[in-house]
């Protein structure tokens, strides 16, 4: 049987991706001690590895695919295929940012200020190249964690990944410029993509989580409508597309169904109930294929 070696995310996105494969229609099971999880697809392998290293091994091959962060594509300078983004992070569907922070008493105000200081980030790569572009020269050091930590004891500034601000807050820093952002990504070998069984197992499942992306936070809609109020009432309806209406055996009623955010419906459903709808139906949606 032909496979699809598909390289996962182990850490703080692991949880997220697990769901989001769960809602486009794959079932991801692993122990806390296992690296090959279990998906209900023979035609899938997974592997579950640090997002920083999976494009180095969907570049040389050892992985068909994978799902990781466009940062860690850039930090390793990998030569893959971007399949499509992924609008997910660990606290929400936003995209994250690589930034330069220095404690809040820096005299540090500017990139430029950083000549010959000593920074620390995960990132390496992808702040020497930040610095360069700037025409900054300074000492940038590996961080094997607890970042945000270390300045100003140990070092004048960091690179740190954030997404609301609020460890680097807690800890007195101060952002002095965005250095990258970034969403997840699936991307694939060159090999892979070049494969047409492995190029359309990826296509398929690419459609599939995007899909399940697409229906985050949206519900769908129905209802009964007197004929003569479907004007008021469409008009109401925020969607997706413009709703749709079907005439019902009851000759002077018809139903309407429509996509909509979920936080928006607490306040329609009573306004629609108002003006005439019946049978309000609320049903959650798991992917939504445009």
């Amino acid at each position: 049987m032909k496979k699809l070696v598909l390289g996962l995310p182990k850490g703080s996105l692991q949880e997220t991706t697990f769901a989001i494969m769960q809602k486009a229609g794959y079932t991801v099971k692993a122990t806390s001690r296992s690296y090959a999880p279990d998906v209900d697809d023979p035609e899938i392998e997974a592997r579950l590895l640090r997002a920083q290293e999976i494009s180095r091994y969907v570049e040389l091959g050892v992985l068909d695919a994978g799902i990781t962060g466009h940062d860690w594509v850039v930090e390793n300078g990998s030569d893959v295929h971007e399949v499509c983004e992924l609008l997910y992070a660990k606290q929400g569907f936003r995209p994250v940012r690589w930034v330069l922070a220095v404690p809040e008493d820096s005299a540090i105000r500017r990139v430029e200020d950083l000549q010959g200081k000593r920074i620390a980030t995960e990132a390496v790569g992808l702040t020497r190249r930040f610095l360069e572009e700037r025409g900054v020269t300074a000492d940038i050091e590996f961080s094997w964690g607890a970042t945000e930590a270390k300045a100003p004891d140990l070092v004048d500034a960091i690179v740190e990944l954030t997404e609301t601000g609020s460890s680097l807050r807690a800890n007195k820093l101060r952002i002095v410029e965005e250095v990258l952002q970034s969403t997840t990504r699936m991307i694939a070998g060159r090999a892979a993509w070049a494969d047409q069984w492995k190029r359309c197992k990826i296509e398929r499942l690419a459609l599939l989580l995007k899909g399940a992306l697409a229906a985050e936070h949206k519900v769908l809609l129905k209802m009964n409508v007197p004929t003569g109020l479907v004007g008021r009432v469409t008009d109401m309806l925020p969607s997706l597309h413009a709703p749709t209406v079907s005439g019902l055996a009851q000759g002077d009623w018809v139903a309407v169904e429509t996509v909509i955010d979920e936080n928006t419906v607490r306040e329609i459903i009573p306004r629609l109930k108002e003006v005439g709808a019946e049978g309000i139906v609320e049903l959650p949606i798991n992917k939504i294929i445009a």
